[in-house]
């Protein structure tokens, strides 16, 4: 298993977004499907994993799976084993090998998870000194937990939720 690292913002992080935008266009092309770019590549100064998250919003999930081939097609892998715990979401992640450049997540437009991805992206962007504060503890806990990539998810997502509850109120 390849060693987790969070690496230093990078300017190039957004034209990758814009590119990949370009060719998902083509795939996800129907009246109100959108692509946006989420996680911390996403929010400019913000150190991250070097991988962009992407997340496309469909009517529905069925709208996503009919996509399966064109975007197999395109060089990602359909990744259905997370499906248990967010059955929500289907994942896909180019290319199919490590190391892995691009995470696409699609989910219904204007559901919870949908909402919650943008919230915590734009309130990011927003928020410099809690940014600031998100990166640090990303930094710690890609120290601390190279080789464990679930221990670093579970250790920032207290951090998330606090987040997402602070907005909620």
């Amino acid at each position: 298993m390849p060693r987790l690292r969070v690496v230093p913002w990078s300017a190039d992080w957004a034209r990758m977004f814009e590119v990949e935008r370009g060719r998902l266009a083509t795939v996800f092309d129907r009246p109100g499907e959108v692509v946006e770019h989420i996680g911390s590549t996403a929010v400019e100064g913000l150190a991250a994993k070097p991988i962009i998250d992407i997340v496309v919003g469909v009517e529905t999930l069925a709208d996503a799976e009919a996509r399966i081939p064109v975007l197999e097609s395109l060089g990602y892998e359909y990744v259905p084993g997370y499906e248990s715990e967010l059955p929500d979401r289907r994942y896909f992640r180019r290319p199919r090998t490590r190391p892995r450049t691009y995470h696409l997540h699609c989910l219904e437009r204007g559901g919870v998870r949908w909402a919650q991805h943008l919230a915590f992206r734009d309130y990011l962007r927003a928020h410099p000194e809690r940014a600031e504060e998100y990166q640090t503890l990303k930094q710690r806990l890609a120290a601390r937990h190279v080789s464990d990539p679930t221990a670093y998810l579970d250790g920032k997502a207290p951090f998330i939720r606090g987040i997402l509850e602070e907005l909620e109120s």
